[in-house]
């Protein structure tokens, strides 16, 4: 039986391909979820990939997933650097918990430098492009054994 991913994309990344693409590149989220999904295939993992700009509902997803993900993959966007919410949430959850930035923060904007989510995040993948979704996949695929 696979164990399932919960891959949970923050605030804007609905616009992923036609955002920035000189930052975000040209795949949109639909093409990163297809990866996603082609990946954990192979891994023995199923994704579930979901995306909000609504920071309430992202924080009710990581809630919901006590009870139903092995593991958590988050690209919070904006919120890295906003939502003690998130992160409260994150740190009620059991499971692995790898962030993901498509960006390296660090090398951006000096607010953008300050992560909350990495406080509880076992992992963090910054400046991969959305080739860090499938470096997160594979990681959270070795370390569920």
């Amino acid at each position: 039986m696979s164990q399932t991913i919960l891959i949970l994309n923050g605030p804007n990344l609905n616009l992923l391909g036609a955002r920035e693409p000189d930052i975000y590149g040209a795949q949109t989220l639909q093409d990163v979820e297809a990866a996603c999904a082609a990946l954990a295939g192979e891994l023995s993992l199923t994704v579930d990939f979901r995306q909000s700009n609504d920071e309430g509902e992202l924080v009710t997803w990581i809630q919901q997933a006590r009870n139903s993900a092995a593991g958590i993959i988050i690209n919070p966007a904006a919120y890295t650097h906003t939502s003690v919410a998130i992160l409260d949430a994150l740190n009620m959850y059991d499971g692995a918990v790898i962030e993901v930035h498509i960006s390296n923060i660090h090398k951006r904007e000096a607010f953008r430098h300050h992560s909350y989510v990495s406080a509880r995040a076992d992992g963090v993948i910054a400046g991969c492009g959305t080739n860090g979704y499938l470096l997160a996949l594979r990681q959270m695929a070795h370390r569920l054994g």
